[in-house]
């Protein structure tokens, strides 16, 4: 379910009935009630008065409150992680990146799965402050893919955003942390811009 929510097959605001889920993915109601629980826990769905459990809604708005804090957050991760990952996390780090110059090599898209595949994650996890990583795992993580995964993850910004992926990565292999976060802000920053262009779009053909 969470990966449907995340890649747009359950739509975004769409209201989720556990009868259905419960058929569409073979297990019991109770076993979907929980999976809407843990799925409202890390912000991807949202429970109104006499309506139910829906999707959360991909608006604007959310998405420029959710990347002011993934920009501060993501950044101090990018610093943490300059001084705290291990030589060795670092070369696994630039060979992360070298399967993902692979994967995007005359592809017009950048997917990264959830977990130890995800950039963003192994350097969320190298920063080493578990405080850090509950908030970024724990919380938001998720919604902040739905919105990359349905937006941001396709077109022109494939490649300037795998570029500056490696310049964050070569920050941290240099153990600077300044650098790394101001790399890393701007790196979401410019994500953000990319998404919020997109919207404006979505809004425009709506419009017409």
């Amino acid at each position: 379910m969470r990966r449907d929510i995340v890649e747009g097959v359950i739509p975004a605001a769409s209201k989720l009935s556990e009868t259905e889920l419960s058929t569409t993915y073979g297990v019991s109601r109770a076993v979907v009630r929980e999976a809407i629980n843990r799925l409202e826990r890390c912000l991807l769905v949202e429970r109104r008065a006499n309506v139910g459990a829906r999707v959360v809604a991909l608006s604007e708005t959310g998405l420029l409150e959710l990347y002011q804090v993934r920009e501060a957050l993501e950044g101090m991760a990018a610093r943490l992680a300059a001084s705290r990952m291990s030589d060795d996390e670092i070369a696994d780090l630039q060979g992360l990146l070298e399967q993902h110059r692979s994967s995007i090599r005359g592809n017009d898209s950048y997917y990264q799965e959830a977990g130890d595949v995800d950039f963003h994650y192994r350097i969320i996890q190298g920063s080493k402050n578990a405080q850090l990583i509950s908030v970024l795992t724990d919380g938001i993580y998720h919604l902040v893919r739905m919105y990359r995964v349905q937006y941001g993850m396709a077109g022109p910004r494939v490649s300037t955003a795998f570029d500056e992926h490696r310049h964050i990565v070569q920050a941290i292999a240099h153990r600077d942390g300044e650098l790394a976060e101001m790399l890393m802000r701007r790196h979401i920053l410019y994500s953000k811009n990319n998404i919020q262009r997109k919207f404006h779009l979505d809004s425009a053909s709506t419009d017409a």
